[in-house]
């Protein structure tokens, strides 16, 4: 089965590992599988499987996820396959913000 994967190095997902715990609530959560557990601490283990829903961030219980859902180019590419244009960042009009495609 072929992995559907986001373009690369835009994704605004961050994990703060001072502040993990290890509790697995984002790998519970994450539908496509991004984090991984390593010595008792989650880490990223594939950054471009996000799609910037933020599920990892809403259930993290000590905050060391971070991720703005809903924008840059994951966000984009969802819109284009429900509306069936072209991908387009919100921003596109005003310039580009880092993210955003």
């Amino acid at each position: 089965m072929k992995v559907l994967r986001y373009l690369e190095d835009v994704s605004t997902l961050e994990l703060n590992g001072e502040k993990c715990t290890g509790c697995g609530s984002c790998i519970d959560v994450c539908p496509h599988g991004v984090f991984c557990i390593v010595g008792q601490k989650a880490f990223v283990a594939d950054k471009g499987l996000c799609m910037e829903c933020g599920a990892c961030a809403l259930n993290c219980p000590t905050k060391a996820i971070e991720v703005i859902a809903g924008v840059g180019c994951a966000s984009a590419i969802i819109a284009s396959w429900f509306s069936g244009k072209e991908p387009a960042c919100e921003c596109a009009e005003d310039g580009c913000k880092p993210g955003c495609c």
